[in-house]
């Protein structure tokens, strides 16, 4: 099973999708989660419970580092995606998708598309199809995992080996 969860492909390809995302990610989570109670209370006022505003700045801060090093990469992706969408739906999706990011505070609050969340959403969803990538640590974590089982195999096969031999 676990072997499973941390199987990737053994490309380079992944990484360069990774890279962005966990950068943007974590950027974007730092000041949510070194500020909890701030994000809790900016999360209030627009009606997401305190619990979800916390999965929210731990899915960015958290997910962001996860995907950068590939590091349970698949659960990291699905937080990312998971709070994105939720992002989108409670303050994006009214503006439209449009190309309207609000980075130098110049437009009014809340009249951001939602084109970023989206890109985000489709490169977590990639990650969690293909896995981390052969440079991440769940790459490194399969294939321990792999060499465990053939050792436990071999290890198994020995005693069966030898009594044949005596028989």
């Amino acid at each position: 099973m676990l072997k499973k969860f941390f199987a990737t492909n053994a490309g380079f390809g992944v990484f360069w999708i990774r890279l962005p995302l966990g950068i943007a990610m974590m950027m974007h989570g730092y000041g949510k989660f070194t500020n909890m109670q701030g994000f809790i209370d900016f999360c209030d006022n627009i009606g997401i419970p305190p619990f979800f505003a916390v999965l929210g700045a731990c899915g960015e801060f958290l997910g962001g580092l996860g995907v950068l090093l590939g590091c349970l990469s698949r659960i990291a992706a699905f937080g990312i995606a998971c709070t994105m969408a939720t992002a989108a739906v409670s303050r994006h999706l009214i503006p439209g998708y449009g190309y309207e990011m609000n980075w130098h505070g110049a437009l009014p609050l809340g009249t951001e598309g939602y084109e970023y969340h989206t890109l985000a959403i489709g490169m977590g969803l990639a990650i969690m199809f293909l896995g981390a990538g052969s440079f991440s640590v769940d790459y490194y974590i399969a294939r321990w995992l792999s060499h465990e089982r053939q050792r436990n195999i071999v290890a198994e096969a020995i005693p069966v080996m030898t009594a044949n031999l005596g028989s």
